[in-house]
């Protein structure tokens, strides 16, 4: 996200006379980006992908590395190229560059010191992962040699209401659960959170003039599959939802800790991890993406 100032900005609308440059506006996040910042009062201008273009949902090396890293190298050198006009630049990175490396203690807590393995995605063939990180290094280096002034978001795994009408790959880590395409659940732990904080969380670090460095962007409480598909049961025992886990032989993946310190500390408060998939679960309801029951499910409380 990079942004091109303007003049002074009221209290009531503190984007007013400022543009903001979005891109991947059409995406799931971008468009909640997009739609904060227009309520805040900014100028928004949107790039969006080419829908012709892969998706990259197969994840394979040639789709994910050198499209990720040209692509944050682009954006970084053509605000360097604008001049004074951009501020600054807020990238869209991932907990895929932060977490994924060997050897980690289990009371170690995953923060924005922590940087994923790049051979160990490579051994793994963990291409997302390793574009995720080589993208992020990649603008760290170009914005430290061109003088941007650069903030990094880096989201777990993102849910909550879309507000485009396709479902993309991290609304399918729900909805497979749903709909019977998964008939068991993986030996797996993730961290969450809602599509509206981490909209929230990329506006607040543009906005605040301290903000600098990376910001890990989660509810910080990290769940096993099971705990996943017993929340969503628990609110929607109508969907063939699976209940055996597809690893019978290793012992149970304990949770890793996460911080969400450095956005708590700018003001950002996180929707709990459940209420994020409970609003998931009623978003594909409300497009007809899943069946309503004739009998209604479970309200939820309004603290899950």
């Amino acid at each position: 996200m990079t942004v091109a100032e303007g003049g002074d900005a009221a209290a009531e609308a503190p984007g007013r006379g400022q543009t903001v440059c979005v891109t991947g506006a059409g995406g799931y996040v971008g468009s909640w980006i997009v739609k904060l910042l227009l309520e805040r009062g900014y100028t928004v201008r949107g790039t969006v992908r080419n829908p012709a273009s892969s998706s990259s949902s197969s994840c394979t090396q040639e789709e994910m590395v050198e499209p990720a890293v040209k692509g944050t190298r682009y954006v970084i050198e053509a605000a360097a190229a604008a001049g004074g006009t951009v501020r600054r630049v807020v990238l869209t990175s991932s907990i895929g560059a932060v977490a994924m490396y060997p050897g980690r203690s289990p009371d170690a807590v995953v923060d924005e010191s922590c940087w994923s393995d790049l051979d160990f995605c490579e051994r793994t063939r963990n291409w997302y992962c390793y574009g995720k990180t080589a993208a992020e290094r990649a603008a760290w280096e170009v914005a430290a040699a061109r003088g941007v002034d650069l903030v990094v978001v880096n989201p777990v795994l993102v849910q909550g209401p879309a507000l485009q009408p396709s479902v993309n790959a991290s609304l399918m880590h729900v909805l497979k659960y749903l709909n019977g395409s998964a008939k068991t659940f993986a030996n797996a732990v993730q961290a969450y959170v809602h599509v509206r904080d981490t909209a929230a969380a990329h506006v607040r670090v543009f906005e605040a003039p301290a903000a600098a460095g990376r910001y890990l962007c989660a509810d910080g409480v990290v769940l096993h599959r099971e705990d996943v598909v017993a929340i969503l049961r628990k609110f929607f025992p109508e969907y063939p939802i699976p209940n055996r886990c597809s690893d019978e032989v290793n012992p149970r993946k304990q949770p890793y800790k996460i911080s969400n310190q450095r956005l708590r500390e700018l003001g950002i408060e996180f929707t709990p991890a459940a209420q994020c998939l409970y609003e998931t679960v009623v978003s594909f309801q409300e497009k007809g993406i899943l069946p309503v029951a004739s009998a209604p499910a479970a309200s939820a409380p309004a603290q899950i």
